[in-house]
């Protein structure tokens, strides 16, 4: 959000969600155009802006990563919630971010998250299912070959499965670079702390 509140303009999230994030932002007064595949997933953030009375400053599109319903050019792209992650080989990857760099004004940044496992983490949670929240079990198939990770979700009433495909930081910003931006940062968490080699990654990156 404090990215958000400095890029003085409109602000476009990719895999916007249920708004968790930019429902928050347009509270703190910024316009968030928000785009999400998931109609569902829309329709609650929608609800929810509603009810936080920011529906007029939350612009949601039903779209892909790869080629996001925005004429718009923003200061500022975020993709929070390692979302590029769902993307599966580099093609992919690299379509998304060119899309976004498509996004930005001159200088623009780009900003977003995501994880590559420990050998530790894959050990402790493969194959087995895990309590996360009373009532809420998650199991994680890792795929170390072909670095995919496919999560399965349950809890009293529904199950749901997903598949993650992760990327080493030296990856991530040779793709950046190849997208046309210049990195000018990663983190090893939200509290900006240096990457030091941890799991999670949080890339700062500009268009160049």
């Amino acid at each position: 959000m404090a990215e958000a509140r400095k890029a003085r303009g409109t602000v476009v999230e990719l895999g916007v969600g249920t708004g968790r994030i930019a429902v928050p932002t347009a509270e703190a007064g910024v316009r968030v155009i928000g785009v999400d595949s998931s109609a569902g997933m829309l329709e609650v953030c929608r609800a929810r802006a509603a009810e936080a009375g920011v529906a007029d400053r939350l612009d949601l599109r039903l779209g892909d990563l790869r080629d996001p319903p925005v004429t718009e050019r923003v200061p500022l792209v975020t993709c929070p919630f390692r979302s590029y992650l769902h993307l599966t080989d580099d093609a992919e990857r690299l379509a998304a971010l060119r899309a976004a760099r498509d996004l930005l004004v001159d200088g623009g940044r780009l900003v977003f998250d995501v994880f590559a496992p420990s050998a530790e983490d894959i050990a402790e949670t493969n194959g087995r299912w895990l309590e996360r929240e009373p009532g809420i079990w998650e199991r994680a198939d890792w795929d170390e070959r072909k670095r995919r990770l496919t999560l399965g979700v349950r809890g009293p009433d529904a199950e749901a499965r997903m598949t993650l495909s992760w990327l080493s930081v030296d990856e991530w910003r040779a793709l950046l670079e190849r997208a046309g931006f210049v990195v000018e940062a990663c983190y090893g968490w939200f509290d900006l702390r240096p990457y030091d080699g941890g799991e999670d990654s949080i890339w700062l990156a500009r268009r160049a």
